[in-house]
């Protein structure tokens, strides 16, 4: 009961700071986004706003934690290199966020109202991220599979 409670805060923290930030509007995303253009940096104090913010809570409390609130084990990437799957990620989610000047998170934020190209991009958005499983899964068991032809394990 305690995470169900946690998780609707954090939640209704969040989108209510999606909605106040003016992160849900395209076309203040794409105003930062533009930075050749007509910038508009106020996003930028957002985001920096946010990191003040939880480098001291991380910082005294969450890298004390054993155990995250709301789930059994932390879990954080072990992967540290810079490849080609997640240049080319980078690159994919940039033109997404830039062509739509919607970013993933507000754009669930935005799923309370009734824009109907707010839904589209959602449904869109989670069919790339269906699609994107499906390709890494097959890579990573085609891997997997040579290294075992190889004898390898």
């Amino acid at each position: 009961m305690l995470t169900r409670v946690v998780a609707l805060f954090s939640g209704l923290l969040f989108g209510l700071g999606m909605m106040m930030s003016g992160m849900v509007d395209p076309a203040k995303v794409i105003g930062f986004l533009d930075v050749a253009g007509n910038w508009d940096p106020s996003l930028a104090f957002v985001m920096g706003g946010a990191i003040m913010v939880f480098m001291p809570a991380y910082i005294l409390i969450v890298r004390k934690m054993k155990t995250p609130v709301c789930a059994a084990d932390f879990h954080l990437s072990k992967k540290k290199s810079i490849d080609g799957r997640l240049i080319s990620g980078s690159v994919l989610f940039g033109l997404g966020w830039g062509i739509a000047g919607i970013c993933p998170g507000p754009a669930v934020t935005s799923l309370s109202g009734t824009n109907p190209d707010v839904i589209v991009f959602v449904v869109s958005m989670v069919g790339g991220i269906w699609l994107g499983s499906k390709w890494t899964d097959t890579k990573e068991n085609a891997e997997e599979l040579k290294v075992n032809a190889a004898g390898v394990n």
